[in-house]
């Protein structure tokens, strides 16, 4: 099924002392440089970078930026809803989104697959589905497939309910979990601090020795 990925950039990086944190650099290149190159070539419709602010800072990224249509920096689920909004807009054959984060540099190659697998494989019940990637038992709430279905639900509980935690909407939605081994490297490992930066150069240079 063809599906639209969006890369979320929209967060404020506060535990890395703030300013865009896909940009800065692992191995020479971008965590977004990185992150696209992995997750594009999974994604039929293209992929597109939800980032507030002024866009021109992200004037390398191959594709369109869209910001959050909820005002206030409600979290992850308003770069969502303005991906399924985009998708709704832009692709009319689109059915489904799937997010990732702009710090998550081994994202895995099978990751769209997978969860695509698990939304049409019967075993969620309705076609307001959720997948969501998990590894070491440990669910991911922004690698995830999402239903264009679930718009106008997200967008009441964004507006009209305050709903801000990922978890909770995808346990109310009954999101099935795919996982991924946690080893050698967990291929959800995101970069959060300056300390987690120079982890993942080491196990880049392990990997890429």
């Amino acid at each position: 099924m063809p599906v639209l990925g969006v890369i979320l950039a929209g967060g404020l990086s506060r535990r890395m002392g703030g300013g865009d944190k896909p940009l800065l650099r692992l191995g020479g290149r971008t965590l977004l440089d990185r992150v696209h190159e992995r997750f594009a070539a999974q994604c039929a419709a293209g992929v597109i970078l939800n980032a507030n602010g002024d866009p021109e800072r992200f004037a390398a990224f191959p594709g369109p930026i869209v910001p959050d249509g909820v005002p206030g920096h409600p979290g992850p689920l308003a770069g969502i809803l303005a991906a399924l909004d985009h998708a709704a807009e832009c692709h009319p054959n689109v059915a489904y989104v799937a997010s990732v984060t702009g710090d998550a540099p081994f994202l895995p190659d099978d990751l769209v697959q997978r969860l695509g697998d698990a939304v049409s494989g019967g075993r969620l019940e309705n076609d307001r589905t959720i997948a969501v990637a998990s590894s070491g038992g440990r669910q991911h709430f922004t690698m995830a497939l999402w239903s264009l279905a679930l718009r106008n639900d997200l967008r009441a509980a964004l507006v009209e309910r305050d709903e801000r935690r990922v978890g909770a909407y995808l346990a109310r939605h009954g999101a099935v979990a795919v996982e991924w081994a946690a080893a050698p490297i967990d291929p959800f490992l995101n970069v959060n601090t300056p300390e987690e930066l120079e982890a993942a150069e080491a196990l880049l240079l392990s990997r890429e020795g």
